[in-house]
């Protein structure tokens, strides 16, 4: 079942007004320190805040990584990172102090109620197809107790202005390219030199060593997460989006597992469902198999380095898509609530314009599909040939280098002015 709305977090936003009017008065009157960093990150010691705390810490910048639970302070001990629980009388101090605070999610991965004053970091976490923030009419959902109410107009121009004003804070969000920073300009309401074109810190994984390097490294994650996974099977990653709450339209019923389970046995290959943390479905067959496999985020935080150990991906809306585009990997897309899910949360463009117009609206289609894809060398290619497309039209960068160009762009702002801040884009 789906664990959060966005009608439940606005309504716990909308509580918890009197905190943040505390957290400023807090920022106002505690001055920021010269040179210390924050670091959080809403799935754990992942994502682009590892990519750039990399960074950070090899150029000696004194850091502290923000903890939601033990096992996030277990991993970061393992790695020898510093860790606060950020919901803790020492996060807020740390965050109130910290002169530079870096995210992937949205403030709540440090203490959210201390970022007032800091240079805020927003790494966000893939290239949006499905429209966030701004764009996204789910955003600004006002809780069910008063969406049928007088107030729900009022609510939705407060739940705006709160989250422009917020966003206002963010002075550097990296984008993967000059398409993608439209979007990202949108949906968070910033200007042009808030979003430089340096790539996502997040994929330089895809893009360092060799091919045949990275491929082993990911085959090797992949074995350790999935112990009773055939190793040298074909893996296939499925990875459905949240649905906002709702329930996934896309868990196979009995026959369509066979269906899937037929198609993995006569390509030796398994799947690996990616569910998404926010909106899991009960994808386990009702039989005994090893074809599928659960690959969630309480298994592996980041999936990103485990995709160039992949052989096809299966996604809906996912932004994972454009991570699988610099692998380069054939994908095949079923999307069973299309309309629906257009008319709710939309799109950056026209679905087509990523998926291409065959995808699939049932497993029955998706199914075949993968059999041509594992079955046929030509299809697979063309599918390869569509990532390597789409990756060519959305990361204007594919050197391992995005972490060290957001750096440097964090650097430049450190001693400006809010107003005069503009970061570096690097080469283009």
């Amino acid at each position: 079942m789906a664990s959060f709305s966005f009608g439940a977090g606005n309504a716990i936003k909308l509580a918890t007004i009197p905190l943040y009017a505390a957290g400023r008065m807090l920022t106002l009157l505690v001055p920021r320190s010269r040179d210390e960093w924050v670091f959080g990150c809403a799935v754990g010691i992942a994502d682009g805040a590892l990519a750039l705390w990399d960074v950070a810490a090899a150029d000696g910048r004194p850091a502290v990584w923000m903890v939601a639970n033990r096992r996030e302070a277990t991993d970061a001990a393992t790695r020898g990172i510093p860790a606060v629980s950020k919901n803790s009388l020492r996060g807020l101090w740390r965050t109130a102090r910290a002169r530079v605070v870096v995210v992937t999610h949205g403030f709540g991965d440090v203490n959210r109620y201390a970022v007032s004053g800091a240079l805020v970091v927003q790494l966000w976490h893939g290239i949006p197809l499905k429209r966030i923030g701004l764009d996204s009419p789910e955003t600004l959902r006002v809780p069910r107790m008063f969406s049928r109410t007088p107030l729900a107009a009022a609510l939705r121009r407060l739940l705006r202005t709160m989250y422009r004003v917020a966003q206002r804070r963010i002075r550097v969000l990296p984008a993967a390219s000059h398409v993608a920073r439209g979007r990202l300009e949108s949906a968070f309401g910033l200007s042009d030199a808030r979003v430089p074109v340096t790539g996502e810190p997040r994929v330089d994984v895809l893009s360092r060593g060799t091919p045949e390097q990275r491929r082993r490294e990911a085959r090797a994650a992949i074995a350790q997460a999935c112990p009773r996974a055939d190793p040298a099977m074909r893996f296939i990653l499925y990875a459905p989006t949240w649905r906002d709450g709702a329930a996934d339209p896309a868990v196979p019923t009995s026959r369509e597992w066979e269906s899937i389970v037929q198609v993995l046995t006569r390509h030796d290959a398994a799947l690996l469902v990616r569910s998404h943390p926010l909106g899991a479905g009960e994808y386990a067959p009702p039989f005994a198999t090893d074809r599928i496999h659960a690959l969630g985020s309480d298994l592996v935080a980041d999936v990103t380095p485990l995709l160039p150990g992949m052989d096809a991906l299966i996604t809906d809306y996912s932004s994972l898509v454009f991570d699988a585009a610099l692998v380069p990997l054939p994908v095949v897309f079923l999307a069973p609530d299309l309309d629906e899910y257009a008319r709710r949360r939309g799109f950056y463009g026209q679905y087509g314009d990523v998926a291409g117009d065959d995808w699939a609206s049932d497993w029955a289609g998706a199914v075949a599909q993968l059999d041509d894809v594992l079955g046929d060398p030509a299809t697979c290619a063309d599918r390869v040939g569509r990532s390597r497309a789409l990756s060519a039209r959305m990361h204007s960068h594919r050197d391992g280098g995005n972490a060290e160009r957001v750096y440097r762009a964090i650097l430049a702002g450190l001693d400006e002015p809010e107003g005069a801040f503009v970061p570096m884009e690097g080469p283009r």
